[in-house]
């Protein structure tokens, strides 16, 4: 074992931002070497993540901190995490360095794909087109249900990373043809600096900025995130506090006064929630949740019930059984919403987009594959000249 003095010192090291071949001197100096390997490669890990950053890009100072004593606050989240050097917030992904506070992630990604669409999921938004998808490391929440966990609840040190500059990103897009990105799979909200310079040189290149997000910020930097992005698809895991708490490590309040404040900001937004069986499958519950859609956003916002599959930390619970969605989905129509969607449950027509004035369907889905689509570039149903709410129009740069 290391002593706290050694650790501090081997710390001093880290943050000197020196050659690696120096920092493995300067450890093996201290003592770290014969019959301590292991922290040696840890040491080195937790170097090259940095050196990544430094030596190609630069730590980007963090925005939405404050000083706190000998510490720093980080105020972007809910987390309100107090750091100190050589400590990481809940997110994995941010630290101070002497009194600044610094993201570990700008341009760092661990994931990169061309998406459909509707796999976000975005119905109301260019069906059928292709958004550049993008993730780094990290989260600010800890749901036990992730599907990309491997990424989501990792530091950047244990994750396969590269670096994509912006220039880079936002030509990628244009070059694959795709008329948006996606700032998905992790937590956009932890690479809020990333995300959001990337948005508005994305803007400039006639391209939309989408996120998938659970929604866990505070309302400055939400407001400011929002002129950059166009749609957003919020993970709504839930509409009672303990099990927001306990299995997402999340809170009800704030989640509610993000959907209303990105409404309000004029974002398009469409709602995911993940049906998990026996924590919060409970009707009554899922009926308060809709009503509560219906009174704050209104009864045209795309609510999306998914499926749950047994992953992460539930392995051991069954897969949501589609009569629960079915009586969800009943209960979402009996309240006044007009566009409800089952997720992971194929070939039934839960996908497909319905008029709701003269009830043809107007976008017909197959998983993420269009199959007819009858809404104009205005917005309107193919059959009744029906006002459809979304996103049709390719941006214009």
């Amino acid at each position: 074992m290391l002593d706290a003095d050694i650790l501090k010192k081997i710390e001093s090291l880290w943050h000197r931002k020196i050659t690696r071949g120096d920092f493995i001197k300067g450890c093996v100096a201290l003592g770290v070497g014969v019959g301590l390997s292991g922290f040696l490669f840890k040491a080195l890990s937790r170097y090259e993540a940095f050196a990544a950053i430094g030596e190609r890009r630069g730590m980007k100072e963090a925005r939405f901190y404050r000083k706190h004593g000998d510490s720093v606050q980080c105020v972007l989240c809910a987390n309100h995490c107090v750091l100190s050097d050589g400590q990481r917030g809940f997110c994995r992904v941010r630290e101070p360095v002497g009194s600044k506070l610094y993201t570990l992630v700008y341009e760092l990604i661990c994931s990169a794909h061309i998406d459909p669409i509707e796999k976000k999921p975005l119905y109301h938004m260019l069906p059928a087109s292709r958004t550049l998808s993008i993730a780094t490391a990290g989260c600010n929440s800890r749901c036990k249900f992730c599907q990309n966990w491997t990424i989501s609840q990792r530091p950047p040190e244990q994750t396969t990373n590269r670096v994509l500059r912006i220039s880079d990103l936002v030509a990628g897009a244009v070059r694959q043809n795709c008329a948006s990105i996606s700032y998905t799979y992790t937590e956009p909200i932890v690479y809020y600096e990333y995300a959001v310079d990337a948005g508005e040189a994305a803007h400039k290149a006639g391209l939309y900025n989408l996120w998938v997000t659970g929604g866990k910020i505070n309302p400055k930097p939400l407001r400011l995130a929002c002129k950059t992005i166009d749609a957003a698809n919020i993970d709504f895991k839930g509409f009672d506090e303990k099990y927001l708490r306990e299995i997402c490590a999340q809170d009800l309040d704030n989640i509610l006064e993000t959907i209303v404040i990105m409404k309000e900001e004029g974002v398009w937004i469409e709602l995911t929630n993940l049906i998990v069986p026996t924590l919060n499958d409970d009707m009554g519950t899922i009926r308060k949740m809709v009503r509560w859609v219906r009174d704050n956003v209104g009864k045209d916002v795309p609510m999306h019930f998914s499926r749950f599959w047994p992953q992460y930390q539930l392995r051991a619970l069954h897969p949501t059984p589609v009569e629960t969605l079915l009586r969800a989905r009943e209960i979402a129509f009996e309240e006044g919403l007009r566009y409800v969607y089952l997720g992971n449950v194929r070939g039934r027509g839960f996908e497909n987009t319905v008029c709701p004035d003269c009830g043809n369907i107007v976008i017909s889905r197959m998983g993420y594959t269009v199959t007819g689509n009858r809404v104009s570039a205005e917005g309107k149903c193919g059959f009744c000249g029906h006002n459809i709410p979304g996103i049709w129009k390719k941006a214009k740069g």
